[in-house]
């Protein structure tokens, strides 16, 4: 007669653990790579809406009220200027270090370490977390974060 066992215990083999080397360099990597994503500028930020829109208001007798009446000159507005010469923040940050050079700004802000112990979050839902994986480490906070976690995300399918 042959023994049960669990399912986990059966798994355990399987699965690949990694040292604390090798969690600290996969996350520098996932960081240096948000930081590639994050830097590049709007593409959409010089797309300007076209002026050639129908104007649904016309008669339908093919006069139209705009020909009736004069029409008055709109000047253009604060928003127009503001969504038209959007900055990037690459060039907020050097019009910041111009304006206050040795003063308070982006460069030279800095606080002191917290003196709270460092809180964790689940890299599936967000929520606070007190599990870890155990083949690559990462924080999950259910089990249902767990499974997402192994089914798309845990290292033992990309290391």
């Amino acid at each position: 007669m042959a023994s049960r066992e669990s399912g986990r215990i059966r798994e355990a083999d399987k699965k690949r653990v990694l040292d604390d080397a090798s969690r600290k360099r996969r996350a520098r990597k996932a960081l240096e790579a948000l930081e590639q994503d994050n830097y590049h500028e709007d593409p959409h930020a010089d797309l300007v809406m076209s002026k050639k829109i129908p104007k649904f208001q016309d008669n339908m007798d093919g006069v139209s009220s705009s020909n009736t009446k004069k029409k008055a000159k709109r000047s253009k507005g604060a928003e127009y200027y503001r969504a038209k010469y959007r900055k990037n923040f690459p060039q907020l940050l050097e019009e910041d270090k111009m304006q206050r050079p040795d003063g308070p700004n982006y460069f030279t802000a800095a606080a002191q370490p917290s003196k709270l112990p460092e809180r964790h979050f689940c890299a599936v839902c967000g929520f606070p977390s007190s599990y870890t994986c155990t083949a690559c480490g990462t924080r999950y906070c259910s089990v249902r974060c767990l499974g997402t976690h192994q089914d798309t995300r845990c290292l033992k399918w990309t290391a």
